[in-house]
């Protein structure tokens, strides 16, 4: 049975995807099966993206010029990889000081509300 999801961790979701998939291109050419796992492992899990929701916003961000894509068979099979532009790094630096503003802002607001997270080692 697929997790419910809120409709405030949904429009969280929502509002970084964008950051998401620009911080895993700033890592280096990916295609979209790729750019999927990768969040899915970096998050825990917890953000796992449907290829409905993942090449339309890759289009979009193609559309906007802060991906640039190019069709590559070298792998056995023919995929679209995708890699960050000029633009797309400026995007993701302004977005990544924006929201670790927010979240220092969050936290700081949060205190007593917020259980400290699990040391992962």
């Amino acid at each position: 049975m697929a997790k419910k999801v809120d409709k405030f961790e949904s429009d969280l979701l929502r509002g970084s995807l964008d950051l998401m998939v620009l911080a895993v291109l700033d890592q280096g050419d990916q295609y979209g099966y790729l750019i999927q796992k990768q969040i899915r492992e970096a998050s825990g899990e917890k953000v796992s993206m449907s290829a409905g929701t993942m090449y339309p916003l890759l289009h979009r961000l193609e559309g906007e010029k802060l991906i640039r894509s190019r069709w590559d068979e070298s792998t056995g099979r023919r995929r679209k990889w995708y890699s960050l532009t000029a633009a797309g790094r400026k995007r993701l630096t302004k977005q990544a000081n924006q929201w670790n503003q927010y979240v220092q802002c969050m936290a700081e607001l949060m205190q007593g509300y917020i259980q400290p997270l699990p040391n992962p080692g």
